[in-house]
């Protein structure tokens, strides 16, 4: 109960985050993502913060032997870049690239702009659904 007390905070922190910073505005992210155009250099500072932020904690986490609300920790195990890896990283840039969602910000969109979201989202488990039938 208390993993999912505090998954629910942390995704409610991080939607208002992504709202906050304009992530989930779609249009904002096609600008910052179009660098002969309308370029909107902002989103870059939003996510250095981020990263200022994510870099220390992760070392703080690395040090400890058990998270608050689970046994053990988990760490990523796969560590070689290898062919699914780069065509996954592909198709989700291109994604972002044709929708200006990701999936973290299409949830927090849901709250002011729930059609477009909503179309994107579907999208979304279509193609992972369509990607774990072709893995196999």
């Amino acid at each position: 109960m208390k993993r999912h007390i505090l998954a629910a905070a942390a995704g409610v922190i991080f939607g208002f985050g992504l709202c906050l910073s304009h992530m989930a505005d779609p249009q904002k992210v096609l600008a910052f993502l179009d660098p002969v155009g309308h370029w909107d250099p902002s989103l870059a500072l939003v996510m250095g913060g981020a990263l200022l932020v994510t870099f220390p904690g992760f070392l703080v986490l690395r040090r400890w032997q058990r998270p608050w609300a689970d046994k053990i920790m988990h760490w990523p195990s796969a560590t070689q870049i290898d062919r699914p890896l780069v065509i996954g990283a592909a198709l989700f840039g291109i994604g972002w690239g044709i929708g200006g969602y990701c999936p973290g910000p299409a949830l927090a969109a849901l709250t002011f702009n729930p059609r477009e979201a909503i179309i994107f989202l579907i999208a979304l488990i279509v193609g992972g659904l369509a990607a774990d039938r072709l893995a196999r």
